[in-house]
């Protein structure tokens, strides 16, 4: 996952300012159709998120298999129920 903390990390800090941006409306007592349009466009952006870090890791583990099939089938199942949570 080296590849992409950087950018991980930056999408991250900005979905952080935006929760911030968010705190802040429901302080000014802002509408509350809003807010929730705010929350929303967080929400996508933390699956986004969430979504570069699974195809990462499944990229990552077809590209460099485990020696033992077992593992690294179990890998696999893993990275599939994660993008299945969703």
């Amino acid at each position: 996952m080296q590849n992409c903390d950087k950018n991980i990390l930056n999408r991250l800090k900005r979905a952080e300012g935006q929760l911030r941006g968010i705190q802040k409306m429901v302080e000014d007592e802002k509408e509350c159709v809003d807010v929730i349009t705010q929350l929303s466009a967080v929400r996508s952006s933390v699956d986004r998120i969430m979504g570069i870090i699974v195809a990462e890791n499944l990229k990552n583990c077809l590209e460099n298999p485990e020696l033992d099939t077992e593992n690294q089938a179990k890998k696999i199942e893993q990275a599939v129920q994660m993008i299945m949570k969703k």
